[in-house]
């Protein structure tokens, strides 16, 4: 096989071992999308077996991308300078053992341990896929062309997660979800070291262990105080975590600036494109994530189908995310990356809206559409985005700047569950008719719409189905309060990216 680059013009053309390496890494992408998608669909069963809290539930879900948001600008680093082919094999190595953790998890406090280890590894595969990406396709054409590809296995993984998962919740225990991906991890080790050359920083300067701790004390309490706020308010004790994370971020942000050699290049966000497209990359993964998180529950607990049947109405949309993302090499190359950008989000933010049709006994129209117009959208604005960052940096810089979108798409991801799944969820307990319950069964119930089902079965026929109508038109309606800001907050990012000046890009 040929493995010489091909020079055409200004950049070296990728060979079709550079081609089927971008397979290789798409399989990491592939591994941590079936994953976060299986996860959705099993909250229910979860919640049945280990009996999590809304918090412990809601920490199941997001602890996961807390971490990894906070560790990524220092992996993204760290790839730079240890080489980015080693970072992602020892990712999927620790991926692969952290699954196995999470799929034998016999509490609810060991399974968000599971959870906090496969975001440490987690952290180390998506800088590391995106840099190597930057260093093997330097043709600006194909690298958007890769990018998409890597983007659309993305949603492809998403979409095929449903699908597995509901198969595999149908006929074994939650845990096997977790199992599906040790295959995945072993291809990927296998693989990697045949098709994947290594590259790094060939003068990366001194690592500064001040700037990787200022870094995770930035984000990961900033995250955590939104989430807490948003699920029970303010307090004394979450306000100072917040605190600590904004006083670190402006620690953070001041040392980046007097280094010679910075963790992270902050004069990249000069660049009016990058701004936007890091903040385009946040709002997208925040509309999704969300939709994911309450979208699972809807379907199965409100509507009463199965998880193959919610995997299968998912399908759709998830579908539709991965031609998104490989449209949008097309779309670049016709229109200004703004102006992609503000329909990507446009698209999105109509999506969204159609969930306003959403009702407590019927629905699965009004998502399937809905659903459609969100993966859609967000499948174009995720592949643009990213290229738009990864292609602003430098090549010996590509793990930073990837780190730069992942920590954008991660802390989309993280605050998508907790700011949307936190609303719906005060909405839901403000909407309960408790008064129909015993004391003994009334806590349990307003902790979680599982709970609330759950309940109803220990009721009187006649009281029972009065309680679920309630029960029902309280989550309805805390997913339509949810769904308006979501438009809102697209709306306003689609301006911002339109006024995005092709001279400035």
């Amino acid at each position: 096989m040929n493995t010489t680059h091909v020079t055409t013009g200004l950049a070296p053309r990728a060979t079709a071992r550079d081609w089927a390496g971008l397979a290789v890494l798409a399989l990491a992408l592939l591994l941590l999308a079936v994953d976060a998608t299986v996860l959705d669909l099993a909250v229910p069963a979860i919640s049945a077996d280990l009996a999590p809290s809304t918090p412990q539930l809601l920490w199941i879900i997001d602890v996961y991308s807390f971490v990894l948001a906070g560790l990524l600008v220092v992996m993204g680093n760290l790839g730079d300078r240890i080489g980015r082919r080693r970072l992602l094999l020892i990712g999927a190595v620790g991926f692969g053992l952290a699954s196995a953790l999470a799929a034998w998890s016999m509490s609810a406090e060991m399974l968000i341990a599971a959870r906090v280890l496969q975001g440490v590894a987690g952290a180390t595969l998506m800088p590391a896929t995106l840099g190597l990406i930057r260093s093997m396709f330097q043709d600006a054409r194909q690298r958007t062309l890769a990018i998409g590809v890597w983007s659309a296995m993305a949603g492809g993984g998403a979409a095929a997660g449903p699908l597995v998962g509901g198969w595999l919740l149908e006929h074994f225990w939650w845990g096997s979800v977790f199992l599906v991906n040790l295959p995945v991890m072993l291809v990927l080790v296998l693989l990697a070291p045949v098709l994947i050359p290594e590259s790094r920083d060939p003068n990366p300067g001194r690592f500064d262990l001040v700037s990787a701790l200022l870094s995770m004390l930035a984000l990961v309490p900033a995250v955590y105080a939104v989430k807490e706020i948003a699920a029970h308010g303010p307090t004394a004790g979450v306000l100072l975590v917040g605190v600590l994370g904004v006083v670190s971020g402006v620690l953070f942000v001041r040392r980046q600036r007097s280094l010679d050699d910075p963790m992270l290049d902050l004069r990249l966000f000069a660049l009016p494109r990058f701004r936007v497209a890091v903040f385009t990359n946040l709002l997208a993964v925040f509309a999704l994530a969300g939709v994911l998180f309450f979208g699972s529950q809807y379907l199965q607990l409100v509507l009463g189908r199965s998880p193959l049947e919610a995997g299968v109405v998912m399908l759709p949309g998830l579908v539709a995310s991965v031609l998104g993302s490989l449209a949008a090499a097309w779309l670049v190359r016709v229109m200004r990356p703004g102006a992609v950008l503000a329909g990507a989000l446009l698209v999105t933010a109509v999506g969204a809206a159609a969930f306003l049709a959403l009702g407590a006994t019927s629905g699965v129209e009004a998502f399937v559409l809905g659903f459609v117009g969100i993966g859609a959208g967000a499948g174009v604005a995720m592949t643009v985005s990213a290229d738009l960052v990864v292609g602003s940096a430098p090549q010996e810089r590509a793990g930073a700047a990837a780190a730069i979108s992942e920590t954008a798409y991660e802390t989309g991801l993280a605050l998508g569950v907790a700011l949307l799944g936190s609303t719906v969820m005060a909405v839901f307990r403000r909407g309960l008719d408790l008064s129909l319950l015993p004391d003994d069964l009334a806590a349990s119930a307003s902790g979680s719409l599982s709970g609330a089902v759950a309940a109803a079965a220990d009721l009187p026929a006649t009281v029972a189905d009065e309680f679920l109508t309630s029960v029902y038109e309280a989550f309805v309606s805390g997913i339509h309060l949810t769904v308006l800001g979501i438009v809102a907050v697209l709306l306003a990012a689609a301006f911002a990216a339109l006024r995005t000046k092709s001279t400035a890009s």
